[in-house]
């Protein structure tokens, strides 16, 4: 694989991580031990394609601490912290702020009365879809636009049916072709979807070249990926799924 992608920012699951937000699932038990041995497996995966991790630091009183990819939203030189929906979630921030400022990026913060969680930011090229549902209002919506538009960068809204946020439906290819639910989105504003063989599917994280990141409980997926010549990864993250968790949402990759 090659190296120096570019950085990984990750967060270790906390001790409090079955207590996690459920929204639109039906809550199960979780084993945090597997959880973070699915963790160590998960960044062992990120380092093998390239990425170098970077450990934000640990936010042990907030469950849902993990899915780190909420709490900012890189583009270029600038990291957008977030503004969650869910207001138990944004004391998650701080540690994230430290570290996008340790790696020299410039900062700015949403405000009241902006809600956004970086799951439903998805970016393709200079499109950036916004997934605009429970956790993401108008204002956060409006707000990022405006943040945005001086990077060059388009803000197209995407109404949300049932999911907790945008890259639980919809996420892209190395080449850019969208991937996803369309019973789950309002596909007015998204050029076509290719529709994956089963749910999990739906979530891939692009690593570089023509290489994924895919979750180990989507098979089928997998094969039909191969079978359109891109190289997948697959990874175990059953432990976060039972959050409504994937594997979009444990990293947030910050090109070289």
């Amino acid at each position: 694989m090659e190296r120096n992608r570019g950085t990984a920012l990750v967060r270790r699951p906390g001790p409090r991580l079955a207590e996690g937000i459920v929204t639109h699932l039906e809550r199960t038990p979780v084993d945090v031990a597997r959880a973070r041995a699915e963790h160590d497996a998960y960044v062992a995966a990120l380092e093998a394609a390239g990425w170098r991790t970077v450990e934000v630091e640990p936010a042990d009183d907030h469950p849902d601490a993990v899915f780190v990819e909420d709490t900012v939203v890189v583009v270029d030189d600038l990291a957008v912290l977030t503004r969650s929906g869910a207001p138990g979630r944004r004391g998650e921030l701080a540690g994230t702020r430290r570290a996008v400022e340790s790696l020299g990026l410039r900062t700015v913060a949403l405000a009241e009365p902006a809600t956004l969680d970086g799951g439903d930011v998805l970016q393709v090229g200079t499109t950036v879809y916004v997934g605009r549902g429970g956790r993401t209002n108008a204002a956060g919506v409006r707000a990022l636009r405006e943040l945005l538009a001086p990077l060059g960068r388009t803000v197209v809204p995407v109404p949300l049916r049932g999911v907790l946020h945008l890259k639980s439906a919809v996420t892209a290819l190395p080449d850019g072709t969208l991937v996803g639910l369309p019973s789950s989105v309002d596909p007015a504003g998204l050029p076509s979807l290719r529709v994956p063989p089963e749910e999990p599917g739906a979530h891939v994280v692009p690593l570089g070249g023509g290489t994924v990141l895919l979750a180990a409980s989507a098979p089928r997926t997998a094969q039909w990926l191969d079978d359109l010549g891109f190289d997948v990864v697959p990874v175990e993250v059953g432990e976060f799924e039972k959050l409504e968790g994937c594997v979009t949402c444990l990293n947030v990759l910050i090109p070289g």
